[in-house]
């Protein structure tokens, strides 16, 4: 037969065992909290970034074709799925010679940056080309 003493001695050894499960499952449960704020904060990136790249190739596409002309650096907000995301264009003449030592007109390099707010601050990405362009 178990004494009284060493019955309540093994139920506070049980109660601590218990606790230090507890504590440690707690640790682990907020670790892992953590870990999915870090995916979620991750994926929402990853589309903030998708969003500015789209809108950079549809610009690119835009200035290629001729449907876009601009003299001088323009800023310009974007309207609907690129709500938040604003353009800053710019365009640069290339001084560039031919063989005959004559001046190349009509060729520019052209500098889109997409910028944009983020949980952790301000993000930019930025997509440079040539293009060629005759006088108007």
């Amino acid at each position: 037969m178990i004494k009284p003493r060493t019955a309540s001695r093994a139920a506070g050894f049980l109660l601590l065992e218990t606790m230090i499960g507890v504590l440690v499952f707690a640790i682990g449960v907020l670790a892992l909290a953590r870990c999915v704020q870090q995916c979620m904060d991750v994926e929402s990136a990853k589309v903030w970034d998708e969003r500015a790249r789209v809108a950079l190739e549809n610009r690119m596409a835009e200035v290629e074709a001729g449907a876009v002309f601009f003299e001088t650096t323009k800023e310009e907000k974007l309207k609907g799925m690129f709500e938040g995301i604003t353009l800053v264009q710019s365009r640069k003449p290339l001084r560039l010679m031919d063989e005959k030592r004559r001046e190349l007109t009509g060729l520019f390099q052209i500098q889109l940056e997409a910028l944009w707010q983020e949980s952790g601050g301000k993000q930019s990405k930025v997509l440079t080309f040539y293009v060629f362009q005759p006088q108007r």
